[in-house]
Formats: structure tokens, C-alpha cells, sequence
């Protein structure tokens, strides 16, 4: 029995693309985790930046290991990937199980990584100058308790009255943990997004790799 040269290819092209991607996201990653333009604050709360560095390396070896084992008809390199992907699958689904169950407790996580910014007045000057501009953009005040994280309150603290959030003493009553606790719930629709979308293709790449490796298997048996 010949192996199926349709499905070797398309095993082939599938991890040339899933290499590729990987490429392209340890190449993005790496260029945010050097650029100056980073803030301290958001990369200490949502330290994303380092595990998109890990998923690209770990795509890029997976794409290796998908594509040699595919045109080399290499049984060995396909049940690696194919357990690899399905370890993959399974931490993504345990992921996605355990942020759904956990909610409160990534909060919690995330207050707890800003904690170490107090107080904020001793904080470095680049630190300070970071949660500024953080606080202009989403509209708050200090990182955990609002305003009393300031020994003196900056101007980014101040609001005009008109402003929804803003206290009688002219300064915005929430603090910025919980303006970046609601950013990552409105982002929270995406990431799952992606997940699926990644879940999808972690299927297909085990369908095909396990079919090529089981047409391998039954045409190096009628040779024998």
C-alpha cells in the first residue's frame, strides 16, 4: 500500500505554515520585548510578551518536527509531534477550564504583581513617569488604593467634575489595577477566539500526522 502523497503534502504545507507563524510571533515578540517604548508597569501586570516568546519557539520546533517527519515518511518525528500537539491541546484546554473557574483569582494575581510599585513616590523616575501616561489613558488614579498610593498626587491623577469618575477633591476614584482588570475582560473574547482557532488547527495537525504515520506503518508491513 503506497502512502497517500495528498496528505503528505498537505501535512507538509500545514507545518510549513504552522513554522512560519511561529517565525513571524518569536519576531514580534522579540521586537516588544527590546523596544524602549514597553511600559513597567502593564509588562509587570500582564507579562504576556515572555510566553508569546515561548509559544513561538515551542511553534517553530513543533513546524520542524511536522515538516521533516512528514516528507521524510519518518514514523518516529510524527508520533513526537502527534503527542506533542496533543500535550498542547490538552494544557489549552486545562488553561481555558482553569480561567474560566479562576476568575477572581487572576485578579487577585494581578493586584498582587502591582503590589511591589508601593509606595509609588519611591518609585525610580521611569517607573513614575510609566504610570503616568497609564493613568492619563485609562482614566485612573494609583495602582491599588487610588490616590493614597501617592505621597503627592500627580497631575495624571486630576479630573474635571464633568467626568463620571471623578471625586469631590478633583482626582479619579479608580485605581489603575482595576482599569487593567477590565481591559483584559474585554480582551477576554479575543483571546478565546484565538484559542479556538488554535485548538482547530492542533486537531487537524494530529488527524493528518496520524493518518500519514498509520499508512506508513501498513506500507513498510506489505514490504517487509
Amino acid at each position: 500500500m503506497a502512502v497517500n502523497k495528498c496528505i503528505k503534502y498537505l501535512l507538509f504545507i500545514f507545518n510549513l505554515l504552522f513554522w512560519l507563524s511561529g517565525c513571524i510571533i518569536l519576531g514580534v515578540s522579540i521586537y516588544l520585548k527590546v523596544s524602549k517604548d514597553g511600559n513597567s508597569i502593564t509588562n509587570e501586570s500582564l507579562p504576556g510578551i515572555d510566553l508569546l516568546i515561548a509559544v513561538g519557539v515551542i511553534i517553530m520546533v513543533l513546524g520542524f518536527l511536522g515538516c521533516c517527519g512528514a516528507i521524510k515518511e519518518n514514523r518516529c518525528l510524527l508520533i513526537l509531534f502527534f503527542v506533542s500537539l496533543l500535550v498542547i491541546f490538552i494544557l489549552l484546554l486545562a488553561a481555558g477550564i482553569l480561567g474560566a473557574v479562576g476568575e477572581k483569582k487572576v485578579k487577585d494575581w494581578v493586584k498582587e504583581r502591582l503590589q511591589k510599585f508601593l509606595p509609588l513616590s519611591d518609585q525610580p523616575e521611569n517607573v513614575r513617569n510609566d504610570l503616568e501616561k497609564l493613568q492619563e489613558e485609562l482614566k485612573c488614579c494609583g495602582l491599588i488604593n487610588g490616590a493614597s498610593d501617592w505621597a503627592t498626587i500627580p497631575a495624571s491623577c486630576r479630573c474635571s467634575a464633568t467626568e463620571s469618575d471623578c471625586s469631590a477633591t478633583g482626582v479619579y476614584n479608580t485605581p489603575c489595577s482595576s482599569q487593567i482588570i477590565r481591559l483584559l475582560e474585554k480582551n477576554m473574547e479575543v483571546v478565546i477566539g484565538i484559542a479556538f482557532a488554535i485548538a482547530i488547527l492542533l486537531i487537524a495537525g494530529m488527524v493528518f500526522s496520524m493518518i500519514l504515520y498509520c499508512q506508513i506503518t501498513k506500507d513498510n508491513a506489505s514490504t517487509a
